[in-house]
């Protein structure tokens, strides 16, 4: 699997030009902070009015696809539900990314930028994140590349800690 990144910032994302953003959000984040938070201000809160009438809660395994055009250079954006802040460990993590990956297989997405779930609140840190994202993924061909969201001191601790395991003799 090949990892790339972009920042979490929107002018990163508008310039990345792929199919599909995904976004996580925990259940009691009001307003959506991270990547979602950043969509919700492109989208002029749309995504926390849906929060606010009940359609989207956050709650852990709940998905919701929203239109991203015309306002985001994306086809789609899809939100999932990691849980309350409290719960977050790395069970919810996995839970979630399996979640992602059958996502990503149903709409047959050939290209998607991913904010990986709890990374935003800093509820798992990149390289634990980065770690289990292997091992969910294994030799899936499927998602062999990933550009993740994330800033650039996350983005150096993945890039050394990966190194550091390849030396180890960790094939990834």
């Amino acid at each position: 699997m090949d990892l790339r990144f972009t920042a979490p910032d929107l002018q990163a994302l508008d310039q990345i030009g792929t199919e599909i953003l995904i976004a996580c959000v925990a259940e009691d984040e009001r307003p959506p902070h991270g990547v979602a938070g950043l969509l919700d201000w492109r989208l002029a809160g749309g995504l926390s009015r849906l929060m606010h009438k009940g359609f989207f809660s956050g709650r852990l395994g709940e998905v919701l696809l929203v239109p991203a055009k015309p306002r985001l250079p994306f086809d789609k954006v899809v939100l999932f539900g990691i849980g309350t802040r409290a719960d977050f460990d790395e069970d919810a993590y996995r839970t979630c990314l399996g979640h992602i990956l059958k996502t990503l297989k149903g709409l047959r997405a050939r290209s998607a930028v991913a904010e990986l779930p709890g990374r935003h609140l800093d509820a798992i840190t990149p390289e634990r994140a980065a770690d289990i994202l292997f091992e969910v993924v294994g030799n899936s061909r499927e998602h062999d590349v990933w550009t993740l969201a994330e800033p650039a001191e996350a983005q150096r601790a993945i890039t050394r800690h990966l190194a550091q395991e390849r030396r180890r003799g960790r094939q990834f």
